[in-house]
């Protein structure tokens, strides 16, 4: 996704580009998982800093911009010194740290705090510290506010499953599907939700994505490939 430019700091373009973001998410939701990373929390969250840099809230957004930039960066032994990088995974992991734990100090309670809670939360998840993770995605989700909360819980969530927690994670995608938000919507939340009932509950599975069947591009996709899954479930 490319980056949002001064001219489009507009919140109906910040809309499309989170949900261009979710259709992308939905197309590589395999290889995602395969790598281990909470991917979507990492693209939507860089949206949302370019996207309202110019707000009131400049300051925060600058500060959550810096531990993002600090995610972000490559490890690199000899980098160019145009490009931010980092000579070992260990100087990396303490810069991101440094700077998502400055940014909660100095703005406790606001939404890039959370944010920054909800980094150390999918650094976490990346380098297998379940705890952890499990810890900071909860706070983040208590802290922020609707937007915010609900990508932290839908980060939970996808913990919850990679651990096969399915009963914790259900909990949380059924409270998702009651309250969808701009950054995760009823049909990402019915999706999640869907694939996670397939061997459970198929049938529900079923009334959940038949809906979006009919929906133009990867949400009609993604939910064609999960009614294909279960019917071969039941014919097998």
């Amino acid at each position: 996704m490319d980056r949002l430019t001064r001219h489009d700091l507009k919140t109906d373009k910040f809309v499309e580009e989170v949900g261009q973001t979710v259709h992308f998410f939905e197309e590589h939701r395999q290889a995602f998982i395969r790598y281990g990373s909470i991917a979507l929390v990492l693209i939507v969250l860089a949206a949302a800093v370019f996207g309202y840099m110019r707000s009131k809230r400049a300051e925060r957004q600058l500060a959550l911009g810096k531990a993002l930039d600090a995610y972000n960066a490559p490890v690199i032994d000899q980098a160019p010194p145009e490009l931010k990088a980092f000579r070992t995974e260990q100087e990396k992991q303490e810069a991101v740290t440094k700077a998502c734990n400055e940014l909660i100090q100095k703005y406790p309670g606001s939404d890039e705090a959370a944010a920054a809670t909800l980094l150390l939360g999918s650094r976490a998840a990346d380098e297998g510290d379940v705890d952890a993770a499990e810890r900071y995605l909860k706070q983040a989700a208590e802290t922020g506010s609707g937007n915010y909360a609900s990508l932290a819980q839908l980060a939970l969530a996808q913990l919850y499953v990679s651990q096969g927690r399915t009963a914790e994670a259900e909990k949380v995608l059924r409270a998702l599907s009651d309250k969808p938000t701009v950054l995760v919507t009823r049909e990402q939340t019915a999706l999640a939700l869907a694939r996670l009932l397939v061997q459970k509950n198929p049938e529900e599975a079923r009334k959940l994505v038949s809906p979006l069947a009919n929906k133009p591009g990867a949400v009609g996709r993604s939910a064609i490939a999960i009614m294909a899954e279960i019917n071969r479930k039941q014919g097998s």
